[in-house]
C-alpha cells in the first residue's frame, strides 16, 4: 500500500498543508540539497534554499532567509529532516505572503496558476453554485441518485467526489461521449485500486477536454482536498457553459462581425472573449455607453446587466431597475429580471457587487445559452461558406493544443494557429521536449511589437527542428508567423513524435541508448498481443483493420489483464459498433494512466499519427510499471497513481 498513498508525512496537520504533487516536488528539492554534503543542518538551509525556485523567487535575500530560520530554530547545528524542512518552508512562505500581500489565490482560478501552498481557501458561493449545477444536470443519473441532491451548505460534495464517479459523469455532461461509462467503476463499495482507476480516468479525461490539471493528482481527490476538487469542477462546468460559444455550434455569431476577415479573427478567439464581444454587441442596442472588458469590476455596479437584460427580454423590463441608485438593489432587480426569463442561476446579488469573475461568467454564459438575441436570419452566414471546413485539421489542432497545454499552465493556448505565431510558446514547448536546446539570449518575449522579432523567434524554432532531424522542407519561420496551418501542424506532429520517442528511449534501459523508432513501437505492440495468445496483428499504423478497435483492446488486455471487460466489446462491424469499441479503447487507456488526446473518429478512420501516439502512450505507461506489470493489484497499485499529471509531456 505504500506506493499507493504517495509521500507520507507523520504529522496529519503538516501533511494536509500540501498536495501530493507539492510533496513530491519538495521531497525532490530536499533530497537534492542533502545530497550536496551527505547531510543538511539548519545553518545550511539559508544558502541552499536560495537555489530553490519555489522559495528563491519570493523576494527574500540570503540574510533575510537566515534571520527567519534562526528565529524559527536557533540551534543551527541541528540536522534537518524532511518534516522539519516542510515546517521551515511554510514559515518562509507565510512571511513572504505577509510582506508582499500576495495572499492566496481563490481555488477557482481554473488552476492555471503555479502550485502554491499554505492557506488554501474556497469560495462558499462558488461551491453552492456548482453544487446546484450538479444537482440539476445529474439529477437523473441512476448511480448518483442515492447521493443527490447534495446539500450546498455542507461539504458533502467533496465526500461524494472521492470515488471519482461524480467527476467522470460531470465530464460527460460537459462534453458528451468523452468517457465510455462502461469503463467507470460503479460498485457500491470500491477498493482502493478501483477508486484510483476512476480518478486516473477522470484526470486524463479532464485534460482531454481542455482542463488544466497540472497541480492535482489522484491522491488529492481521494483525500478530498477541497480547493483542488472545486478547481477541477469549476473548469468542467466552465467548458460546458461555453460550449456553444463558437461558430460551429452557433453560426449566428457571425452577426458580430462585418466581413470574412473578421470571421477568421472570431474563429481564433477563446470562448470567454467571444462572450464579451457578444455582450458588448447587445449593449450597443441600449443606452449603455461603456465597453465591458471583464466579468468582474466592469459588471459590479449591475448597470451593464440591467441594460443587457432589457435588450434581450424587454417584455420583462422594469423601469425601476434603471433608477435604482445602490448597486446591490440594482443587482437584485437584475436577478429578478433573469428569473422572469428563466435564467436565474449561478450567482447572488452579493456575488455581482463583489465582482466574482467565475460566477459572473457562468451567469452570462447561461443567459447566452437560453436567449442570445442573435438573428435567426442567417444572411451573414454566407461568410462561413467561404472558409475551409477541414475536419482533419480541426481535430489535429485540438489534439496539439491540449498536448501543449498539458505541459505547464504557463504554456496555455486557445488556438494553435494564432497563439503560436510569435514563436515564444513554440520555443518553450521545444525546450520542454529537449531541455537546454533553446538559445534564450536571441529569443524575444511577448509582447512583441516588431514583426521581425517574431520572425526571428520562429526562425529559431525551425532551426531547432532541423537540429532534431525533423523533415522541414520548404518551412520557414515566416510560415509560422503567417499562421500557415498545414506547416504548423506538420511541425507540431514531428515535435510530439520526437517527444514520445525520447521518453520511450529514456525508459527502456535495455535500449542501450539506441533511438526508438516507429517500427520498435509496432513490434512491441504486436509482441505483447501475440504473447497474450491472440492472433490479431497490426501491420502498420495505417492498417485499416485497426478501425474496429479490437487490436487496441487486445493490447490493453495484454498489459493489464483486468482492464478490459470483453462482454462489453462489440464485433466492430457496423459504424456504431466501431464507435463503441473506439470510445471504450480510449477510456480504458486513460483509466490505466495514458494521457491521450485522440477522438473515437481517429481510431475509426485509422488516423496514422493518432494510432502511433495511442500505441506509444500504452507502451510508455507499461514500461513505467514495476517489473513491467504482472497483472496483480498488489504489484502495481502505486503505478496507476499520480504520474498521470507529472509526465504530461508525452501524451
Amino acid at each position: 500500500m505504500s506506493g499507493f498513498v504517495g509521500i507520507l508525512v507523520s504529522d496529519p496537520w503538516l501533511h494536509n498543508q500540501f498536495t501530493q504533487v507539492e510533496l513530491r516536488s519538495l521531497k525532490s528539492q530536499f533530497t537534492s540539497m542533502r545530497r550536496e554534503s551527505g547531510k543538511l543542518t539548519v545553518s545550511d538551509l539559508a544558502s541552499r534554499m536560495g537555489k530553490s525556485k519555489i522559495v528563491g523567487d519570493q523576494n527574500l535575500t540570503k540574510e533575510e532567509r537566515s534571520s527567519l530560520i534562526q528565529t524559527f530554530h536557533p540551534n543551527l547545528n541541528d540536522e534537518v529532516d524532511f518534516e522539519f524542512y516542510l515546517r521551515i518552508y511554510l514559515h518562509l512562505q507565510a512571511h513572504v505572503n505577509a510582506v508582499i500581500g500576495s495572499g492566496v489565490k481563490n481555488s477557482s482560478a481554473f488552476l492555471k496558476a503555479a502550485t502554491t501552498t499554505l492557506l488554501h481557501t474556497i469560495s462558499d458561493s462558488e461551491k453552492s453554485s456548482y453544487v446546484a449545477h450538479i444537482n440539476s444536470y445529474l439529477s437523473g443519473d441512476e448511480f448518483l441518485s442515492k447521493y443527490l441532491p447534495i446539500n450546498p451548505s455542507s461539504n458533502d460534495l467533496f465526500e461524494v467526489a472521492k470515488d471519482g464517479v461524480l467527476l467522470c459523469k460531470l465530464i460527460n455532461v460537459a462534453v458528451p461521449g468523452t468517457i465510455d461509462e462502461r469503463a467507470i467503476n460503479t460498485k457500491s463499495m470500491l477498493n482502493p485500486w478501483e477508486r484510483n482507476e476512476n480518478h486516473t480516468l477522470c484526470l486524463n479525461s479532464a485534460k482531454a477536454i481542455g482542463c488544466t490539471v497540472v497541480n492535482i493528482g489522484t491522491q488529492d481527490i481521494i483525500e478530498g482536498r477541497r480547493h483542488l476538487v472545486l478547481g477541477v469542477i469549476s473548469q468542467i462546468i466552465k467548458i460546458q457553459l461555453l460550449a456553444d460559444l463558437n461558430l460551429k455550434k452557433t453560426p449566428q455569431l457571425v452577426e458580430l462581425v462585418d466581413d470574412s476577415k473578421d470571421v477568421e479573427e472570431l474563429l481564433s478567439l477563446p470562448p470567454e472573449k467571444i462572450l464579451l464581444r457578444w455582450m458588448n454587441f447587445q449593449l450597443k442596442k441600449s443606452e449603455y455607453k461603456k465597453t465591458v472588458t471583464n466579468f468582474s469590476s466592469d459588471v459590479k455596479d449591475a448597470e451593464a446587466y440591467t441594460n443587457l437584460l432589457n435588450v434581450l427580454a424587454p417584455e420583462h423590463k422594469n423601469p425601476s431597475n434603471l433608477v435604482a441608485k445602490h448597486p446591490f438593489e440594482r443587482a437584485k432587480h437584475v436577478l429578478e429580471h433573469a428569473d422572469r426569463m428563466g435564467c436565474r442561476r449561478y450567482l447572488t446579488a452579493k456575488d455581482i457587487v463583489e465582482g466574482s469573475p467565475n460566477l459572473n461568467l457562468a451567469f452570462v454564459a447561461h443567459i447566452f445559452q437560453h436567449r442570445n438575441g442573435l438573428s435567426t436570419q442567417t444572411k451573414q452566414i454566407s461568410f462561413l461558406e467561404t472558409l475551409a471546413d477541414d475536419t482533419q485539421i480541426s481535430r489535429e489542432e485540438r489534439s496539439f493544443r491540449f498536448w501543449i497545454n498539458s505541459f505547464d499552465s504557463s504554456l496555455y493556448i486557445n488556438n494553435v494557429f494564432e497563439d503560436l505565431r510569435d514563436g515564444w510558446i513554440l520555443l518553450q514547448t521545444v525546450e520542454k521536449v529537449s531541455p537546454g536546446i533553446v538559445n534564450w539570449k536571441i529569443a524575444s518575449k511577448p509582447p512583441i511589437k516588431l514583426p521581425f522579432k517574431k520572425v526571428e523567434n520562429c526562425n529559431q524554432v525551425v532551426k531547432l527542428g532541423k537540429q532534431l532531424k525533423f523533415s522541414l522542407v520548404n518551412i520557414a519561420g515566416n510560415d509560422i508567423v503567417q499562421g500557415n496551418k498545414k506547416l504548423i501542424l506538420a511541425y507540431l506532429w514531428q515535435l510530439m513524435r520526437y517527444n514520445i520517442l525520447q521518453l520511450l528511449k529514456n525508459l527502456r534501459s535495455h535500449s542501450n541508448g539506441k533511438e526508438i523508432t516507429d517500427v520498435d513501437i509496432l513490434d512491441w505492440a504486436n509482441g505483447k498481443v501475440r504473447k497474450n495468445g491472440s492472433k490479431t496483428r497490426m501491420h502498420s499504423f495505417r492498417d485499416k483493420s485497426l478501425s474496429d478497435g479490437i487490436f487496441f483492446l487486445e493490447l490493453l488486455s495484454s498489459v493489464q489483464p483486468r482492464a478490459v471487460n470483453w462482454s462489453l466489446v462489440t464485433n466492430g462491424v457496423t459504424d456504431e459498433e466501431k464507435k463503441m469499441n473506439a470510445t471504450y479503447v480510449i477510456s480504458i487507456a486513460r483509466k490505466l494512466g495514458c494521457t491521450i488526446f485522440l477522438l473515437p473518429e481517429d481510431i475509426i478512420e485509422v488516423n496514422q499519427k493518432m494510432m502511433l501516439t495511442l500505441t506509444a502512450s500504452i507502451m510508455y505507461w507499461t514500461l513505467k510499471q514495476p517489473c513491467h506489470l504482472t497483472g496483480s493489484p498488489d504489484t502495481h497499485s502505486g503505478s496507476l497513481l499520480d504520474d498521470s499529471t507529472s509526465d504530461s509531456s508525452l501524451e
